[in-house]
């Protein structure tokens, strides 16, 4: 039984009391969604990631305005013609305000390099945005309703448009966040109309940041004149519009007084945006940097916003279904004012469209009324779904369907737009990467300059060279105009002058300057790229292969388009740990006999792969065919020495696992049929295998079971050492088959099986986690059989054993190192001990065929050559710590070093010409 009401104590007639009406106001309070504080941090979270991670989408970016911010912060940079004083369509006042931030970041503690204010920058940015869709989000869930504030969250969170616009130092993304103000004015009329606030934050975003942007605000003016005179309040209504405007002319008058300071002459920036870009006449304007068809935005907004562009287009029909066919109130506004919010996304979209010229950035602006349109269509439809009218036909569907159907909608399109976010941010971060190394300590010097090729647009600022080093341009098969350096006068110029003192060779037509470029021979260091569908021309050499003039610092991955199926240039694709390798049809092409090859003349090859400084890296570079192996007069030694070994030792130096068994005879096969090819007088081809004409060997490589074990056969073949790597379903490269029978320092039974990092970790090889993991990684990876590279290093030895260095242990010990060697042996046991690599993926197996050729001479034969004491004890010298002690320098260093010291000194005295070093000496020779 339920207990009748208590009676009210209230007495007939009486009002109830304030606490009792302030409480029933707010038990009907609709609810206004998430907590602001919360939603900035998804907010926040979301820009912050952009901030860090997302890569410099246009060369625009960094010519424009991160440049003539390093000039303002730096007092040196980039120059694009826009600044040029002759036609000033860029604002200083713009690039000063973001400089300020820089300038206040560079004093913080935390901020101690340019790379450090880069990304100062980039986070105050990031929170900017933040900020300022928290304000847009607040008003939506007050205003039309929670569920649209939180489908906008989700979708300007995770989409990659505006993971692209979020923190860009672009006057569009600048436009985006007055945009989200101004239409937050629009849009709250609690405690009256913001008309003139947001006219204001519109004038600011058309002035400071993109005239163009100013075309958003019309959508809510025209609201605004047909309330009025539906109203009446025509006076009002003038006089917002007048507010907000003196507010905008305001901004703009302080504008152009800073502008007319840094120009030294009368001018109104945003008119001459809008007059170059619209009435700039034959061959001048935005055509001329390139058309695209009228689709463009249409592929481009698809692609970053996925399923959430095409509701976007369709939040203006579904509208029009929900008032006028169903009948029922969209949000809790008017018709007229949902239409007025959803109409601006249509007009911008309209407008650029029918533009010759376009770019992704100049859709920023309209970002976030895409995604409140998107909210609405979403919102419409999810109250369609979710209908209560028994008798419609959607109720006849189980409701279990439509929450599927919405949860794939909602998962689907945010695990696609965060795909594409990561896409991005792993296929072109390298150049944001790709420049740390020349900030390394003694890497570069101030005065140093780095150049860029082909390379340019890719460029992502001075802010990542280290300090007083500048960025040049060489001559590719670009044909437009670059940019030109600011003037850095400084005595009788005043303030700024690379501002206001007119540049040579600037126009604006795009015409190309001669002016720009540099002398090649002038670059200190050089940034290019390699890729698999570029083709090396006259302009646009391979510099990455020219090794005799150029040594590799850092290497990272980049996407190549041509090279890449289409879901892999739109989407993030997983390595998968399984990748079977599938058997390829290339051959290697045919060698041609070695030139006068004999086994009495021709001498080893004179590598000598050390530079003045020592760098951890890779060393990759590319091997010609003819090259893979190298024979010479000392082969009888090394063949008889390895018979030996083989005999001694055994599976020891020697082994095949069974699953690489037929890699192993792949190797077999391949050798002989190269080794005949490339030295005639030395082996014979067979029906079998192949025969050697000096030592009367026979191999029988198609006989089941072989003679020996394949490795140990193709041991007796080359003066190298053999492994080959085979990758297993982890992903990793493992060493399944070896013949290494004069590696010095290693034996083959403590690595065989390991994986690659192992192998490394285990002998303690310095910087190999940090440095050269993750290369060496990739690089087996996308390593492909018509593709061979090679690599040199070099080692020194205080022993004359080529096979085991005898001073670190013996080759059978538990324990050996170089703590066990003499100290200050006598220079007459040092020896240079030089290793030829070559590295290869074999066709039908997959297996990465390593061959490691050992040169090895005494110290004192060497340095009888012109400037090798001087330039290896420059080497020496350069070993940090950790290389010092896995080369052992504490047991030798100063024996060798007092001796190289003494005969490059004696060089000298004897005529030698140290500026011409550089002439003779092309590495690794």
């Amino acid at each position: 039984m339920m207990a009748p009401p208590m009676p009210s104590k209230r007495k007939p007639g009486a009002a109830a009391s304030g606490k009792d009406v302030t409480d029933l106001k707010r038990q009907n309070r609709p609810s206004n969604g998430l907590n602001p504080k919360i939603a900035f941090c998804f907010f926040l979270a979301a820009s912050l990631c952009a901030a860090l991670f997302s890569p410099i989408q246009d060369c625009d970016e960094v010519f424009n305005y991160w440049e003539p911010s390093h000039y303002l912060n730096h007092g040196y940079g980039l120059q694009t013609w826009e600044y040029s004083p002759v036609y000033a369509i860029r604002s200083w006042t713009y690039a000063g305000i973001h400089s300020t931030l820089l300038w206040i970041g560079s004093l913080l503690p935390f901020v101690s390099t340019k790379s450090l204010e880069f990304y100062f920058l980039r986070i105050v940015l990031a929170t900017v945005c933040a900020a300022c869709e928290t304000r847009l989000f607040t008003v939506i869930s007050r205003t039309l309703n929670p569920k649209i504030g939180y489908i906008f969250l989700i979708v300007t969170a995770t989409s990659a448009g505006m993971f692209h616009a979020s923190a860009a130092y672009l006057p569009s993304s600048f436009a985006m966040y007055t945009t989200m103000l101004g239409t937050a004015a629009f849009m709250d009329w609690k405690g009256g109309l913001r008309t003139a606030q947001g006219i204001m934050w519109f004038g600011i975003g058309a002035t400071l940041g993109w005239p163009f942007a100013a075309a958003l605000v019309f959508p809510f003016l025209f609201e605004e004149v047909f309330v009025a005179s539906v109203t009446g309040d025509g006076f009002g209504t003038a006089q917002r519009f007048l507010d907000g405007t003196v507010r905008s002319f305001l901004v703009l008058a302080v504008q152009a007084a800073i502008d007319v300071f840094f120009y030294r002459k009368l001018l109104c920036v945003p008119w001459n945006i809008v007059a170059y870009n619209i009435f700039g006449g034959a061959g001048k304007g935005p055509d001329i940097y390139g058309t695209e068809p009228w689709h463009f935005y249409i592929r481009n907004l698809a692609l970053n916003f996925n399923i959430w562009f095409f509701l976007a287009l369709a939040s203006v029909p579904l509208l029009f279904v929900q008032n006028f066919v169903r009948r029922i109130p969209a949000t809790r506004q008017s018709f007229l004012r949902n239409l007025t919010f959803l109409s601006p996304f249509y007009l911008w979209l309209a407008i650029f469209t029918l533009q010759p010229h376009k770019e992704e950035r100049f859709m920023y602006p309209a970002y976030p009324l895409l995604a409140l349109n998107t909210a609405m269509s979403v919102h419409i439809l999810l109250n369609f779904l979710g209908g209560a009218n028994s008798h419609h036909w959607i109720r006849n569907i189980p409701a279990w369907i439509r929450l599927v159907a919405v949860s794939v909608l909602f998962i689907g399109a945010v695990a696609l737009g965060l795909l594409r976010t990561a896409g991005m941010t792993t296929a072109y971060s390298a150049p944001l990467q790709i420049y740390t190394r020349l900030n390394g300590l003694g890497v570069a010097h101030p005065g140093d300059t780095v150049c860029l090729a082909k390379e340019w647009y890719r460029f992502p600022s001075s802010y990542f060279l280290p300090n007083g080093m500048k960025a040049k341009f060489v001559k590719s098969a670009f044909s437009g105009l670059l940019p030109g350096e600011f003037s850095e006068a400084k005595v009788g110029f005043g303030f700024f002058p690379g501002a206001w003192l007119e540049p040579p060779g600037m126009n604006n037509e795009n015409i190309e300057d001669p002016g720009k470029y540099t002398n090649i021979e002038h670059c200190s260091f050089l940034v290019d790229s390699q890729l698999p569908s570029t083709t090396p021309s006259t302009l646009e050499p391979s510099y990455i292969l020219d090794t005799k003039t150029w040594e590799p610092l850092l290497c990272k991955p980049f996407l190549d388009h041509s090279q890449t199926h289409l879901l892999g240039r739109l989407l993030w694709i997983p390595d998968h740990p399984l990748d079977i390798w599938k058997s390829s049809s290339f051959k290697r092409p045919s060698a041609p006999p070695y030139p006068n090859w004999s086994l009495q003349n021709t001498k080893p090859l004179p590598y000598r792969p050390f530079r003045p400084k020592y760098f951890v890296t890779l060393g990759l570079r590319n091997m010609v065919w003819d090259e893979w192996i190298e024979l010479d007069s000392h082969y009888p030694k090394y063949h008889d020495l390895k018979a030996k070994r083989i005999a001694e030792r055994g599976e020891k130096c020697c082994r095949t696992a069974p699953e690489a068994f037929d890699g192993a005879v792949e190797l077999l096969e391949e050798l002989c049929d190269y080794l005949p090819q490339r030295y005639p007088s030395l082996y014979v081809k067979t029906d079998v295998g192949m025969d050697n004409i000096i030592t009367n060997e026979s191999f029988n490589i198609t006989e089941r079971p072989l003679k020996e074990d394949p490795m140990q056969m193709a041991a007796r073949f080359t003066q190298d050492d053999l492994a080959i790597m085979f990758e297993k379903e982890d992903g990793q490269y493992y060493l399944l088959a070896g013949a290494i029978l004069l590696a010095g320092f290693w034996r083959l039974e403590d690595k065989f099986g390991m994986p690659l990092s192992e192998i490394h970790t285990s002998g303690d090889v310095p910087h190999y986690k940090e440095k050269m993991e993750k290369g060496m990684m990739n690089f087996f990876r996308r390593l492909k059989p018509e593709a061979p590279m090679c690599r040199n290093n070099y080692f020194l030895q205080v022993d004359e054993d080529l096979a085991w260095s005898t001073s670190i242990g013996s080759e059978d010990s538990d324990v050996f190192n170089w703590g066990t060697a003499e100290k200050n042996k006598m220079i007459s046991h040092h020896h240079f001990r030089s290793e030829r690599q070559s590295l290869r993926r074999l066709p039908r197996s997959g297996g990465v065929v390593f061959t490691i050729r050992t040169y090895f001479h005494p110290i004192t034969e060497i340095c009888e050559e012109p400037y090798v004491p001087g330039r290896l004890a420059q080497a020496v010298r350069s070993w940090d710590g950790d290389v010092s002690r896995y080369r052992g320098r504490e047991r030798f260093g100063d024996v060798l070093l007092e001796y190289l010291d003494g005969k490059h000194e004696e060089q000298i005295k004897n005529g030698l010409d140290m500026t011409k070093e550089e002439e003779t000496y092309n590495y690794p020779y």
